[in-house]
């Protein structure tokens, strides 16, 4: 069995406020539908960089201090792993814009949202 396989990198992050979290309603051909801001990382680009820079591309905000709370991965097909880094912060700075690949114009509302 082989040790290494070809591997597709992404992020996703839930930046919040209170309890308030942003979400984006992505258009796109790969996917489309409610979700939270993100994408790829880059070759030779670090993971934090790459959910920071994925952030502001879509949604205009600036984060900071991202914390690594999930990891979802799936075989893509024989030979491709595809991972999904999953980050959250409250750390923000900036003014919510819409992009090429959404709208991040939506929130989630709730009084049962524990971000610990």
């Amino acid at each position: 069995m082989a040790r290494t396989e070809k591997v597709i990198m992404t992020n996703m992050c839930m930046v919040f406020s209170e309890n308030r979290v942003l979400v984006q309603d992505k258009t796109g051909d790969d996917y489309s539908g409610i979700t939270f801001p993100g994408g790829h990382v880059e070759r030779g680009e670090s993971f934090t960089d790459a959910v920071i820079r994925e952030v502001w591309e879509e949604t205009g905000l600036k984060i900071s201090e991202p914390k690594l709370c999930g990891i979802k991965d799936w075989m893509k097909d024989e030979e491709t792993r595809y991972i999904v880094l999953l980050y959250k912060t409250d750390k923000f700075e900036g003014i919510v814009t819409s992009s090429e690949e959404g709208d991040p114009n939506l929130y989630v509302f709730s009084a049962h949202l524990h971000m610990d």
